[in-house]
């Protein structure tokens, strides 16, 4: 199953209109439960500013000062990722880059395991929806209207009808809300 899991704002963006995104600054208990989520997958596709964003993950040692960031640090240090990008000649940590278009690296790494596959940044996502790959959606909604910034999908050709599978709140304040792609209707 193909995924897309993001922390948005209540007006549905990923960052703000400077690029920053401290406001969406996980409570203890919503970083275990994204640690465990983590954990389940068995690949990551991303766009280049997610991987350099969680490249210090692998690579910088403070990252680990607390247990549960050496937690999560381990998890994901032995996830796959591929990386699209059109600067990067190169990439660090259990990464590649990808080689092929969205459809036919989503496929290989769906292909490649078991488990769920998430397909992280907007960008990408909005690919996938417009390819018809994405099965489910995960939203973390913080408690924060920016008003601009990166939305979390951008505009689609046609619907991608969802149903609600799942919510919960976090720390009082984040509500995490769990889409899967609806049945198709008969006849449709």
């Amino acid at each position: 199953m193909l995924i897309s899991s993001m922390s948005v704002s209540v007006d549905g963006f990923v960052s703000d209109r400077a690029g920053g995104f401290a406001w969406s600054a996980p409570s203890e208990d919503q970083f275990r439960f994204s640690l465990a989520q983590i954990g389940e997958l068995g690949a990551y596709l991303c766009g280049r500013r997610l991987y350099e964003t969680m490249l210090p993950w692998e690579t910088d040692p403070l990252m680990r000062r607390t247990p549960l960031g050496d937690a999560f640090a381990d998890v994901w240090a032995t996830l796959p990722k591929v990386v699209f990008s059109r600067t990067l000649d190169r990439v660090e940590g259990n990464a590649r880059l990808a080689t092929a278009p969205v459809a036919e690296e989503v496929a290989r790494a769906v292909g490649s395991t078991d488990q769920d596959v998430s397909i992280g940044g907007p960008d990408l996502a909005g690919q996938a929806i417009a390819l018809g790959l994405l099965d489910e959606v995960r939203v973390f909604r913080n408690p924060v209207v920016l008003g601009g910034g990166t939305p979390f999908l951008p505009p689609v050709a046609e619907a991608l009808v969802l149903e609600l599978v799942d919510t919960r709140t976090f720390g009082g304040r984040v509500v995490y809300e769990r889409y899967r792609r609806a049945p198709a209707a008969p006849g449709g």
